[in-house]
């Protein structure tokens, strides 16, 4: 990373102006978008008062939430219309049991923007082809309900009589498909009914799904410095404040919502949990990728190796429509975004020093074992020795967890300061993987093409050189070349 990247006001300047063009704004409290007059719904109190008897615990929530200060009740935000796909009479109100981000959009209209154009709100339908082959295939289809979709969302459907499918709902998946059309789960961050921010912004919030082999974001965190510092000052954290910015109402540690969305200095927040990521991690190959911002506010990335489209051009959008460009930030300004947050506590030098290690795993990842094994993966399917069937041969699991479990494991680790989990639960466990079970099971599919499909592909690569040297001497004996007879 060049020192450009740290420069003045200007840099500042831009970096602003760019969160303003992604949905951010000024790093002040948002006010709500709808007038407090429509408030108040009349027949809210009646909803009080039975669900304090019949789910007392639910209304208690409520009652301890911002949104009864304000006098926001039950009906406020439940009320429906009769032409809703899961409109449902109740004690004599139209109403839907699911609570939207549309809905919650009525009144928190930036956020929601915000968020409808997030990685977030895409988090089902990312993962939407890949569901049928491993939760379907490999589990059982009543894994999908209880698992992915807890975490990715579902597409919740609606039955007949107006109540929801349980194959698709009770679901607070950040992605789910809501019926009015809408992308995600609000409370998924800021459980109902109480919506806190200060729930939101515990790091727990996060690691309800971001745990786990493919994204052991909870695992790293805990074991980093970042989340040694949380733990020993959480009473610190001011997490109940109305606004929380960064080096000015909390210092003593940063959580999930610090790096990823929330306002540090002179950066906004901003409901796009992805906005400042320069890579994408969860990949068979990370790349460094662009952020394409269109004119109705949903969003694309595109790799950094493809030119990037200038405003105000045309572009195919991931449902397949074209949409005018409004913004592009390069994975550069991303990058200079997230180094925004760390510059709040850490020195240039510091940061630099850091994202430039990060960046080196990433790229070590890639050129000795993602590429190479993507590559290898390619040529036997190619070549007609692997069935298109996914999962129904060992070495698609071997390369699965190669990429998917322990490559993230080494990169995210890398990405937030456990050296722990950049080694001996990532990297390492990578490279004996790569050496002693896929190469060994990609070579056996090859059969006689060995060397045209796998071997060759690795003979004339640096970081697999060590392989044809044979007289080194295995630290496994403990042993060193000067003290061999």
């Amino acid at each position: 990373m060049s020192n450009s990247a740290f420069s003045a006001p200007p840099y500042w300047a831009q970096m602003i102006l760019l969160s303003c063009l992604l949905g951010g704004g000024p790093v002040v409290a948002e006010k709500v978008a709808l007038d407090p007059s429509n408030w108040g719904h009349e027949a809210g109190e009646d909803c009080v008062s039975c669900h304090s008897k019949a789910s007392s615990g639910l209304a208690r929530q409520w009652q301890d939430s911002a949104h009864q200060v304000a006098g926001v009740n039950c009906m406020d935000c439940h009320q429906a219309d009769r032409s809703d796909v899961d409109a449902i009479e109740h004690e004599g109100q139209i109403i839907a049991t699911i609570v939207s981000p549309k809905d919650c959009g009525r009144c928190h209209e930036k956020e929601f923007k915000e968020q409808q154009g997030s990685v977030h709100a895409e988090a089902f339908a990312i993962i939407e082809d890949r569901l049928p082959a491993l939760a379907d295939n490999v589990g059982g289809p009543a894994m999908r309900a209880s698992s992915c979709d807890q975490c990715h969302g579902s597409r919740v459907k609606v039955r007949g009589d107006g109540t929801l499918d349980t194959r698709t709902w009770p679901n607070s998946g950040i992605g789910r498909i809501n019926p009015d059309g809408s992308k995600g789960s609000c409370s998924s961050c800021h459980g109902r009914h109480r919506f806190s921010k200060a729930q939101a912004r515990e790091p727990a919030a996060c690691v309800r799904c971001h745990s786990g082999p493919d994204s052991p974001d909870k695992e790293v965190y805990e074991a980093s410095k970042h989340g040694m510092i949380y733990a020993a000052h959480r009473e610190e954290m001011n997490l109940d404040a109305p606004e929380w910015v960064a080096g000015r109402d909390y210092t003593a540690a940063p959580t999930c919502v610090t790096c990823h969305m929330g306002a540090a200095g002179k950066l906004p927040s901003n409901h796009d949990v992805g906005l400042r990521n320069a890579w994408n991690l969860n990949s068979p190959v990370s790349e460094r990728q662009y952020l394409v911002v269109f004119e109705d506010g949903s969003k694309l990335e595109l790799p950094a190796n493809e030119a990037a489209p200038k405003r105000g051009s045309e572009l195919l959008r991931p449902d397949g429509t074209r949409g005018k460009v409004k913004a592009v930030a390069t994975p550069k300004r991303r990058r200079q975004a997230m180094s925004m947050v760390c510059l709040e506590c850490h020195s240039k030098g510091f940061t630099r020093g850091f994202m430039d290690q990060f960046d080196s795993v990433v790229e070590l990842f890639n050129d000795k074992f993602g590429e190479p094994a993507r590559a290898i993966m390619a040529g036997l399917y190619d070549a007609g020795l692997l069935t298109q069937t996914p999962f129904d041969e060992p070495i698609e699991f071997i390369y699965w967890e190669l990429w998917h479990d322990e490559g993230a494991r080494a990169r995210h680790g890398a990405s937030m300061m456990s050296p722990n989990h950049a080694w001996w639960e990532g990297m390492y466990l990578v490279g004996r993987n790569f050496y002693a079970r896929f190469l060994p099971e990609a070579r056996a599919v090859a059969a006689e093409r060995r060397h045209e499909l796998v071997d060759g592909l690795l003979e004339d690569q640096a970081p697999h050189r060590w392989l044809n040297q044979p007289d080194q001497v295995s630290p496994i004996l403990g042993l060193s070349p000067a003290g061999v007879r």
